[in-house]
């Protein structure tokens, strides 16, 4: 299994496991939701195996280093 199939595997059990948590109720915002709790552990786990360096970082993610440091500050992400 590749690690993007693993990845969308977790994502999507969570998801279901929110749904059922719901107990019929409907919710809102799960994109923003969703997006929120991935990416800040995301970011958390690259810049730690950079070893902090936000350039290195940066270029794992695929992202400006500007735009790492604005979703840090965002996130309250602090290195």
């Amino acid at each position: 299994m590749s690690r993007n199939n693993e990845i969308s595997d977790a994502i999507k059990r969570s998801l279901e496991r929110y749904f059922k948590d719901m107990d019929g109720e409907k919710p809102t915002s799960i994109y923003d939701m969703v997006l929120q709790n991935v990416e800040k552990p995301m970011i958390e786990t690259v810049l730690g195996h950079a070893e902090g360096n936000q350039t290195l970082a940066a270029a794992m993610l695929g992202i400006d280093r500007n735009t790492l440091r604005k979703k840090m500050h965002q996130l309250r992400i602090k290195h």
